[in-house]
């Protein structure tokens, strides 16, 4: 496939080896147009369904849908290239190299040229975005019939005017006007509205000597803007005219190169210079590159109507881009009361910011401060890890070991850091990056003075003037300016306080009938007070207790009801369970409460329901009249409910994930259904879902600990096991076990306690503590035992053997592997049995009963096929291809081995790719193709160390050298940092080779 095999950035089209493919007009044009524009993501297929037929589709449309992409397939197949569509819920993927599709290679060269200009390069610079803008050959998709992509592809069209304007700014830096100006006075004619262009014509006029044509190039644009729109320039072409007059304009100058740590600069000149030498192609980046160089983007969305005081934004800005010759770390705090908008700030610098500032990425995370359970340095920190790129099997446990490999990750990059509502310093220390090209901003209560070296902001109530700006974008300006008194006492009178302003203003704007007037008159005749958030004569909780009140008696109870839950971000299916409210669009319940802001939009789930969020003052004021209306029954009748729908949608992942209510205990605490649509679009990836959800499932497993509802605690949290075990979670496994063991052992739960300690087992054994595996798990065997409960048996006895196993002992292992096989068949649960097969095969492999471990193998890949459980598919497909090369059977070994390095991508488990790629290798090194198996174990390696998982990239260097006799200065090079490795984690039979090899002058 040629290097540009498709186009968009003009008429779409499609190359293949014999030239362009036809495309048949119409849908399939659309769709592929739409994949193309979203490379290697996923499009839903409802955005499908509406870029085809907009407000109109008919009701086979998902199956038209489905059709027209089975024909792209088709279409497709011919072309010689990696290009494919697979589906993947909700939608469809095109995958293919980004260097392809010249609309990823068009904003890749922009970018980069970007990159170049910050560092001094303008004419490196300049040839990049000439070749982007040579990518183009006419307007984006043009031709195609879709409004909602002709928003895209205008979308794209301003960016390329933006990257012509771009190159002919650092042309002019460069000192090269005369070429510019027949350029710049077509381009003026073309787009007569983007002042820009004529401020560049203005001036390279006037510096090629034309002054005479430069005023009147200005006077030409003046003209035309009073006539078509009515008009005056802009200030800058304002300026400009001036400047000519006085004979002062200075010429263009680039900006002063951006200094890099030194470890970065080499790979920028390096950079710059494939830049140079070579033509504009993007080469595709491997996973592994993708994982190495993640870009997070966690901020979350800044408001529209944001006041505030532009000095306040410039010093924030200085702060935490830097002055020259800074040498560390960026960092500022913004501190002051409740409702001040520390958050708003925060957020609006850091969207300020981000692109130019911090290319690299943004990481934001709530530190929940002003909480009753603050985030742990831990707990951020695996967070910030994970979104880095790094598996969270791979995280260390240790604080320092934490902060250590996140001050790595950070070291080389530039990226803006938001801890928002701190509770101390002691809190924020450990999460400060090491490197100067980093920055942090940071919002709390306390004033935060033993940050060291912080650029400090204390944020206090609004300016007059800015209370009224406020005022006026929410009321409306004809509104504020017809009450001009009463505008003013009503700032006045809610403290111009913003949160308490946005709040009254949020009514007024709710009942345009109001006076400003009728509102100062209400709030002064308010009495109750919040005693801790007192300011002035004016209170928060006065300005709270006006919008509660105006709200219906049924919505009152939903705002006092959901103050229950502690998750961050509220799903609407919340509002019905609270309730008992079983409509299907329980988002209805939630509006009201938004409509008045005493709720916010947090942003869309999946299924394109709402998620909601409180504020925290507004959330203390509810929870005050929850307790003042229902009784402590009523309470937890209602956390019953909430927690019954956690329930309920863990359980139907569990399900989803295993094909079944499989290798798992449950209570019998009655579950709170959710919409059943709701329940089956979140759960479309169940493994996503238990991602997302995961700071409410625990805070929900402590929540109805803490409440004494111990049968849905334990329930909960061994359910959740679904998501800890597969993404690394020990932490969370062992915080909320620890949790609903409390609360079980309290309430004299046999069962719960013995369901809890099994799970503790487990987690045990997986972290190596097998002694205290073995305690836990004999002590839950005994409770399951008395109390004849086979599933429990057969789980304890499962992890019992494993342990057996892997300490050596096959007899004992073998005895518990058949004891815990009967215990699964008399409980009926059919996974359970699949597990034992896969896990005794091994031993029966290393015992040479090679047909014994076939029949287990295929028994156990039977049962995963019939309830569909890919993961437990996947190991066991890992077996089967060992056994094959045990039996000599390579060829079908690779086959094998390559279905399961698929199964592993499509995923995400970046551990379970690093074992199949060593597998692959270990399959060609048997087979006596050893060019192959170096390139499986050189990508082993790549794949082990780019997610900082040492250990296994040791152990593939070690294979890489093994068939590197020819080449001794090649495997020194690999062998000498995998002996320190093994070294340091006391892996001795590995050492001892690796040191042999070494010595032999390998």
């Amino acid at each position: 496939m040629s290097p540009l095999a498709f186009r968009v950035l003009g008429p779409l089209q499609v190359h293949g080896p014999d030239g362009p493919l036809r495309l048949p007009p119409g849908r399939q044009e659309v769709i592929l147009a739409a994949l193309l524009l979203e490379t290697n993501r996923v499009v839903s297929t409802n955005h499908l369904v509406d870029l085809i037929w907009e407000d109109n589709p008919p009701e086979t449309a998902r199956t038209q849908v489905q059709i027209c992409v089975s024909r792209l397939r088709k279409l497709l197949a011919g072309a010689d290239g990696e290009v494919s569509i697979t589906t993947r819920p909700p939608g469809y993927v095109l995958h293919t190299d980004a260097g392809n599709v010249d609309a990823a290679l068009f904003t890749d060269l922009v970018l980069r040229a970007r990159r170049l200009r910050e560092h001094g390069e303008l004419d490196r610079a300049v040839r990049l975005l000439r070749d982007a803008v040579t990518l183009w050959q006419g307007d984006c998709l043009s031709g195609l019939d879709s409004g909602p992509l002709a928003n895209k592809a205008r979308q794209l069209n301003e960016e390329r005017l933006t990257a012509v304007e771009l190159r002919i700014q650092l042309e002019l830096e460069l000192g090269r006007y005369d070429g510019l100006v027949g350029e710049l006075q077509r381009l003026t004619c073309e787009h007569p509205l983007r002042e820009k262009l004529r401020g560049q014509l203005i001036q390279a006029l006037y510096w090629s000597g034309r002054q005479a044509e430069a005023l009147e190039a200005f006077r030409t644009a003046r003209r035309f803007l009073a006539e078509e729109l009515g008009l005056e320039p802009s200030r800058e072409l304002r300026e400009l005219e001036s400047a000519i007059l006085a004979g002062r304009l200075p010429a263009p100058a680039a900006p002063a190169p951006v200094r890099v740590p030194a470890d970065r600069a080499g790979e920028e000149t390096a950079g710059a210079e494939s830049e140079e030498a070579s033509e504009p192609t993007a080469a595709p980046p491997s996973p592994e590159a993708l994982r190495q160089d993640a870009v997070p983007h966690q901020l979350p969305a800044a408001v529209a109507d944001f006041v505030s005081d532009a000095g306040r934004l410039a010093a924030l800005e200085e702060a935490l881009t830097g002055r020259p010759g800074r040498t560390t770390v960026g960092l500022a705090a913004i501190t002051g009361k409740p409702g001040t908008g520390k958050s708003t700030l925060a957020v609006h610098v850091a969207h300020m910011l981000s692109e130019t500032g911090f290319p690299d990425g943004q990481l934001y995370c709530d530190l929940r401060g002003t909480t009753g359970t603050p985030a742990t340095p831990e707990e951020v920190l695996g967070r910030f890890l994970r979104a880095l790129g790094i598996p969270g099997q791979l995280i260390p446990e240790s604080l320092d070991e934490r902060a250590e490999m996140y001050r790595t990750r950070l070291a080389s990059r530039r990226v803006l850091v938001v801890l928002d509502d701190a509770a101390g310093e002691g809190q924020v220390l450990p999460l400060l990056p090491g490197s100067r090209g980093c920055a942090v901003l940071v919002t709390g209560r306390a004033r935060l003075t033993a940050l060291p070296g912080a650029h400090r902001v204390e944020l206090d109530v609004l300016a007059e003037d800015q209370a009224l700006e406020l005022l006026s974008r929410i009321v409306g300006r004809e509104r504020v300016a017809g009450e001009a008194a009463a505008a003013e006492a009503l700032v006045r009178t809610v403290g111009r306080l913003p949160l308490a302003l946005r709040i009254v203003a949020a009514r007024l704007a709710a009942r345009p009938h109001w006076t400003l007037a009728s509102m100062v008159q209400r709030l002064a005749n308010e009495r109750h007070r919040l005693d801790e958030l007192a300011h002035g004569e004016m209170t928060m909780r006065a300005s709270l207790s006006l919008t509660y009140e105006g709200l219906a008696p049924e919505d009152r109870r939903l705002l006092r009801l959901l103050s229950m839950a502690q998750a961050p971000t509220l799903p609407s299916w919340l509002a019905g369970a609270l309730l008992d409210d079983r409509r299907p669009f329980p988002s209805d319940l939630m509006e009201p409460l938004v409509d008045v802001q005493m709720l916010d939009v947090a942003g869309v789930e999946r299924t394109g329901g709402f998620r909601y969020r409180f504020h925290e003052i507004i959330r203390v004021y509810a929870r005050e009249q929850l307790a003042a209306h229902h009784t402590p029954e009523a309470r937890q009748e209602a956390l019953a409910r909430m927690a019954g729908g956690w329930m309920h949608l863990a359980q139907q992942a569990h399900r989803k994930v295993y094909g079944g209510d499989f290798t798992v205990l449950h209570g019998d605490a009655p579950r709170w259904e959710p919409p059943a649509s709701y329940t089956d679009e979140v759960l479309a990836d169940p493994l996503a879902w238990l991602d997302a959800e995961q700071a409410s499932l625990c805070g929900m497993v402590e929540h109805t600990a803490d409440a004494g509802l111990h049968d849905l605690s334990w329930d909960l949290a061994t359910s959740l096991v679904t998501l800890f075990e597969v993404r690394g979670h020990y932490d969370l496994w062992e915080q909320t076990h620890l949790s609903a063991l409390a609360a079980v052992r309290k309430a004299g739960n046999l069962r719960g306690t013995a369901a809890i300690r099994a799970s503790l087992g487990s987690l045990y054994m997986s972290r190596n503590q097998f002694d205290t595996a073995r305690q836990a798990l004999n002590s839950a065997l005994d409770v399951f035992q008395a109390l004849d409960e086979p599933m429990g048996e057969a789980l304890c006895r499962r992890d019992m053997a494993l342990i057996a196993r892997t300490s050596g002992d096959d007899t004992a292992a073998l005895e518990l592997y058949r004891r815990s096989l009967a215990d699964f068949d008399r409980a009926g649960d059919v996974v359970g049995r699949a597990i034992v097969l896969t896990q005794s095969a091994h031993i029966r492999m290393r015992q040479g009963e090679i047909t014994e471990a076939q029949n287990q193998l295929d028994e156990a890949l039977d049962i995963y096929e019939g309830v569909g459980y890919t993961g437990g598919r996947a190991r066991t497909l890992r077996r089967v291809g060992q056994l094959l090369l045990e039996q000599g059977r390579s060829d079908l070994a690779v086959l094998t081995f390559t279905e399961v390095l698929e199964l592993c991508r499509d995923s995400g488990d970046v551990i379970g790719e690093g074992h199949l790629l060593r597998d692959l290798g270990h399959a060609f090194v048997i087979m006596g193709r050893p060019d192959r198996a170096r390139d499986f174990y050189d990508r082993a390696v790549t794949a082990r160390e780019g997610v900082m998982d040492f250990s296994g990239g040791a152990l593939a260097r070690l294979d890489l050298a093994r068939l590197l006799d020819a080449e001794p200065g090649r495997s020194r090079e690999l062998l000498v940092p995998a002996v320190e490795v093994f070294r340091e984690r006391r892996m001795g039979r590995e050492l001892a080779e690796a040191e042999r090899l070494l010595a032999s002058g390998c």
